[in-house]
């Protein structure tokens, strides 16, 4: 069979949780499958580096057209030239009119939450990004053949929605990519405490600007955190977001007497984020709605025990290997972090909870499981033929 894999955002430099999904897939596929042909399409990007191509894997760059348009008409256009038998759209959306199957991964359906909050707040890419899944996706998603999704909850929440979608709808767990199992050498973690100016002990959230990562109750929970404990005040490190941006959100909650106990360390590189991780004291990822949560798996892996959310597929992922919080309740949440920091016990059996739950992921196996169902797609299509 001839695959093509729709990886449009692989090679721009800030990679968040899908890019990064889809580049796992890939590199498994590369190191399993020598019998299908692949044909990678992806936007150009300044970080072309991070996959090569093989002798059955051959890659096809474009041009930085808007989503929508390089989705809906680039997309299908050089599927096409390039005879493709089953496209596979990595990343929630795919296109309405192709000429050959499609398979889906829908990795959740938050942006079609009742709930506009979760969705309809962030940055204005974020926004218009929901936007657009909202309307592409109840068209699309009955047009494939298969659908993939990274959870039981996720499972659910799709089905709430597109009841009609069970026999089609597979469940494939995302992993964790095996160089956060490594450890980091001392000279690795000094040369990221130099690079993003990191204190010598501190508090570990991935910050974003969209609501459902839960910046407004992380912020919230510190400041009683801070008024509350006897343990020195130990730092917050606030990832992805500008120090005016997260100044206006202390403001607005009436914390700005924090803001000297908080460092913003901008966009971390993937390859610099296991350090980050394994400096870390905690890390905290209390969001209000995950499909999966790839970054609970990073931090076990890096030996750093997590405090996330109670909700949504957190637990499923987490399992009895993090402490769970109310995600909605800042109180809660600051209650952990002291529970956690005042008792050693807890805190050693969770980080090693965290090294046994992590084996339960695999990116690899991910990839032998989406291999079955590429085979099983083109039996079914060749049945049907």
């Amino acid at each position: 069979m001839r695959i093509g894999i729709e990886a449009q955002r692989l090679f721009r430099k800030k990679k968040h949780g899908m890019d990064i999904v889809a580049l796992e897939l890939i590199k498994g596929l590369q190191k399993i499958d020598k019998e299908n042909e692949y044909v990678i399409f992806a936007k150009a990007g300044p970080d072309q580096c991070v996959i090569e191509p093989t002798e059955n894997f051959e890659i096809v760059t474009t041009s930085n057209y808007p989503y929508p348009i390089w989705e809906q008409l680039i997309l299908p256009n050089y599927a096409k030239q390039k005879e493709i038998d089953i496209l596979h759209c990595t990343s929630n959306t795919a296109p309405l009119y192709r000429n050959m199957p499609a398979i889906l991964t829908l990795h959740d359906v938050i942006f079609l939450n009742s709930d506009r909050s979760v969705w309809n707040q962030g940055s204005l890419y974020q926004k218009l990004g929901n936007i657009y899944r909202r309307w592409i996706v109840p068209k699309v998603i009955h047009k494939c053949q298969a659908i993939i999704t990274v959870s039981n909850w996720a499972k659910q929440e799709i089905l709430d929605h597109f009841s009609n979608v069970n026999d089609r709808l597979f469940r494939v767990y995302n992993g964790v990519n095996e160089v956060y199992k490594q450890g980091a050498n001392s000279q690795d973690l000094e040369m990221a405490k130099r690079k993003y100016d990191l204190p010598d002990k501190f508090i570990l959230f991935l910050g974003n600007k969209a609501s459902k990562k839960n910046m407004i109750g992380v912020l919230k929970a510190y400041c009683i955190y801070t008024s509350n404990n006897c343990f020195g005040h130990i730092p917050l490190v606030v990832t992805d977001v500008e120090r005016d941006y997260l100044m206006h959100i202390l403001k607005g909650i009436g914390c700005e007497e924090i803001s000297e106990c908080i460092h913003t360390v901008g966009y971390v590189k993937n390859s610099d984020l296991q350090f980050i991780y394994s400096r870390a004291i905690i890390f905290l990822y209390p969001s209000l709605t995950e499909g999966f949560g790839l970054p609970i798996l990073e931090s076990m892996a890096c030996k750093t025990p997590v405090i996330t959310s109670g909700t949504t597929s957190m637990p499923e992922i987490a399992g009895d290997s993090a402490l769970l919080v109310d995600p909605y309740d800042p109180g809660d949440i600051a209650e952990k972090i002291i529970e956690l920091l005042s008792d050693k016990t807890l805190y050693d059996k969770l980080v090693e909870r965290g090294i046994e739950r992590i084996e339960q992921f695999s990116f690899l196996n991910m990839s032998k499981e989406i291999l079955e169902l590429y085979k099983k797609t083109g039996e079914q299509l060749q049945l049907s033929a």
